[in-house]
């Protein structure tokens, strides 16, 4: 969003933010998609698709009018959401607050991971507070960098917010954050809306062939940064692969750990090995399935996959670490091609980053609100 602030207060104009702060039911957008109305009446972005956005325009008006920021609540009835598009109703709380020129802070190069935390609740605007680095972050980091900031910003002790947020910004999670003195209300209290922007997580590839083209397309589409790994060089070509990031000739076990040795794994990264050799596939799986990753699965047989469970355990690995894996990899949808074992495989690797939120079947056949209601997320 900073980069859309910033535009859009260059001329010396104010604007209006509305961000969906807390969402439930089934809602077009998640939490943390805003609209922008300029002073001049320019709008740009969407809350519901067209839903609500007019009813949000006037609101933002008057807030670009009196300056101060306001709530609005807006509730989908069954016949509103059909018109939409979705199954079920919905309602979501938009926080609308004015934006001066020269509030805004410095805008990251595109692509940078940060933060932008503002308070939501105190009826007056705030100058919102970027954190570089999110990932990053620690209380004492915190602390040492926007100590004075944050007191002034909350109005509590500044040690405990730090305590509370920096395990959130390392997570790279939006939404709501309530926080609140021991003693009660009486000792102080903040409503903060948090938006992190992390850089891309990585999906990483072991083997160079079809599969891994098509997953590398696949993976682009979807935000990942994306990286395949062979020892064979004359299959691992870049030339094969226009939408890897990167393309490595190396043992992917040796790869993998040098990757971790230089802190460019984490929770969020995706790993699948495709090579269909032992060879590769098990000092690999090692490595990874030893290590705290988002997602670790491997294509192969189910004679192949009870042979590299048994291998798994002969190289040390325990039982924790070995029910990690995801294999054979990916849902039962009848893939054939490479391209449809690409959307098996990340349907598989949403459902299992979405939690136990995710119940793999069809929404048809489930009943409750299609999109999930948590108050943070991460991106």
């Amino acid at each position: 969003m900073l980069e859309e602030l910033a535009a859009a207060t260059a001329g010396g104009i104010p604007c209006a933010a509305a961000t969906i702060v807390r969402a439930s039911g089934s809602v077009p957008r998640p939490v943390g998609t805003t609209m922008l109305v300029s002073g001049t009446g320019v709008i740009s972005g969407s809350l519901s698709g067209g839903c609500v956005e007019a009813a949000v325009a006037a609101a933002a008006e008057e807030v670009l009018a009196d300056g101060r920021p306001r709530f609005e609540s807006f509730s989908y009835s069954d016949t509103d959401a059909f018109a939409v598009g979705l199954s079920c109703g919905g309602t979501m709380d938009v926080f609308i607050s004015p934006v001066f020129p020269g509030t805004v802070p410095s805008v990251p190069p595109p692509g940078e991971p940060c933060a932008l935390l503002r308070r939501i609740d105190d009826g007056a605007a705030s100058v919102p507070l970027l954190i570089q680095d999110p990932a990053a972050a620690t209380p004492a980091g915190l602390l040492s960098a926007h100590g004075p900031v944050l007191a002034a910003l909350l109005g509590v002790d500044p040690a405990r917010a730090a305590a509370r947020l920096a395990p959130l910004l390392a997570a790279g999670r939006t939404g709501v954050v309530e926080l609140r003195e021991s003693g009660g209300p009486e000792c102080g209290s903040a409503v903060l809306f948090l938006e992190s922007r992390l850089a891309p997580a990585r999906l990483v590839l072991i083997g160079a062939n079809d599969f891994s083209a098509a997953l590398a397309r696949q993976g682009r589409m979807l935000g990942y940064h994306v990286t395949i790994c062979d020892a064979r060089a004359a299959f691992t070509n870049p030339s094969r692969f226009p939408d890897a990031h990167e393309v490595h000739v190396q043992w992917p076990d040796s790869y993998l750990r040098g990757e971790a040795a230089a802190g460019r794994l984490d929770a969020r990264t995706v790993v699948c090995v495709l090579s269909h050799d032992a060879k590769f596939d098990v000092p690999v799986l090692a490595e990874a399935l030893r290590r705290e990753l988002a997602f670790v699965g491997a294509m192969g047989s189910r004679r192949t996959h009870d042979a590299r469970l048994a291998a798994l355990h002969t190289a040390g690995l325990t039982g924790p670490e070995v029910a990690k894996l995801h294999s054979p990899i990916g849902l039962d949808i009848g893939a054939a091609t490479p391209e449809e074992t690409a959307v098996s495989v990340f349907a598989e690797i949403v459902a299992a980053r979405s939690g136990a939120a995710a119940s793999g079947q069809p929404l048809r056949d489930v009943s409750g609100p299609i999109h999930p209601t948590n108050r943070l997320r991460a991106s």
